[in-house]
């Protein structure tokens, strides 16, 4: 929007503090020449004017006197109104110029405006805390944005190796490549269905309704049964009611990603998931451990990352596109919750998810296992 240029901040404040200093001034002025009139007689006398004190002598003296008194405070109120408004507004112009280096792309710019706690170094920090989210957040949408591209590429320049092929050699097996053709198009088809689930959890386009996660946990883990049956993994669920709002499917939907992560990245045999539900105060939680391979902070802090897999992770049927923990992440976010990952001593990780809690929230349901033959 083009605006008229208007007078600067610095200019007002000098004006406004010299118009303050002139008419405290006058009144003072004012005050001492009232005050000087309750002792002064009014006799006017052309002969005796400079002789006897009355209030004619008294305002051809005390005039003059009073008018350099305000053009001295007019200078001096311009002058050093000029001076601290500049002072004042020092943090102010680093703040502008730091906003000023941010539109032009630069987010690794930060003000770190020094000296005590106050109302500019508020604003100083808040800036400073935003450009440190935005630079981050603009960082992820970029190696998302690489990611992505490398992932729905590798899917298409393989299809297009076979049919490539299949053109070159018209004897070979047709069923082997349509089989082939089939697993990569499904492979596609399930990324994108993943990034378009991203992008409408991260839009919160859906309609809140009351979701028990205990329910969802148990019907995920029901679904997912046979997987853990075929990995020797046994499942169990555990809790009580946890009633919160959101949309069931997107909630059922991250319940089912992280049980189905649980029980694909375990152990070989033997390996255990355990899924529970409790409610505290204002919140519900829903916490699924599994056994596995020890995992260090430092993986377990990218692993919310977009198409990051933690170690060992291989591209088998039941892999999934590296997504997993994203969408859980945005799903959460989504529902004003929070997602917190911690791996295990023994090996293995904790993943907790903490949704705002509705009236009805309660422990008391037993545990429930589900265990693999």
């Amino acid at each position: 929007m083009d605006r008229r240029r208007g007078l600067s901040v610095r200019l007002k404040l000098t004006l406004s503090y010299a118009g303050f200093l002139m008419v405290a001034g006058i009144l003072l002025l004012t005050a001492v020449w009232v005050y000087l009139l309750q002792y002064v007689p009014d006799d006017w006398n052309q002969r005796m004017l400079h002789q006897n004190p009355n209030r004619q002598l008294l305002a051809y003296t005390f005039a003059p006197a009073a008018g350099t008194v305000l053009a001295i405070l007019l200078v001096f109120g311009l002058v050093g109104g000029w001076f601290l408004a500049g002072r004042v507004l020092a943090p102010l112009t680093r703040i502008t110029e730091a906003t000023r280096t941010a539109t032009r792309g630069s987010l690794s710019h930060r003000i770190r405006l020094p000296g005590r706690e106050d109302e500019f170094r508020e604003l100083a920090d808040a800036f400073d805390a935003m450009l440190a989210r935005l630079e981050a957040h603009v960082a992820e949408q970029r190696r998302f944005a690489a990611n992505a591209s490398h992932e729905l590429r590798t899917p298409l320049a393989v299809s297009r190796t076979l049919l490539e092929v299949a053109r070159a050699d018209p004897d070979h097996d047709t069923g082997e490549i349509i089989d082939r053709l089939h697993a990569v198009n499904s492979r596609a088809i399930d990324l994108t269905e993943a990034l378009l689930l991203l992008s409408r959890a991260d839009r919160r386009s859906f309609t809140r309704e009351r979701v028990d996660l205990s329910l969802l946990a148990e019907e995920a883990a029901e679904g997912l049964l046979p997987l853990a049956e075929g990995r020797g993994v046994t499942l169990e669920t555990r809790g009580g009611i946890a009633a919160t709002t959101g949309s069931p499917a997107l909630l059922l939907h991250l319940t089912t990603n992280l049980v189905h992560n649980a029980i694909v990245h375990n152990l070989p045999e033997g390996g255990t998931v355990r899924v529970t539900t409790s409610a505290r105060a204002g919140t519900v939680v829903l916490a699924v451990e599994n056994t596995g391979v020890p995992l260090s902070p430092e993986l377990v802090s990218t692993l919310t990352e977009p198409f990051q897999r933690g170690a060992e992770r291989l591209r088998t049927h039941h892999a999934g596109v590296g997504l997993g923990l994203a969408i859980v992440e945005t799903i959460t976010r989504a529902h004003d919750g929070t997602l917190a990952l911690a791996p295990l001593a023994g090996g293995g990780l904790r993943v907790t998810v903490e949704l705002p809690s509705v009236a009805g929230s309660g422990d008391g349901r037993p545990a429930r296992a589900l265990p693999s033959p």
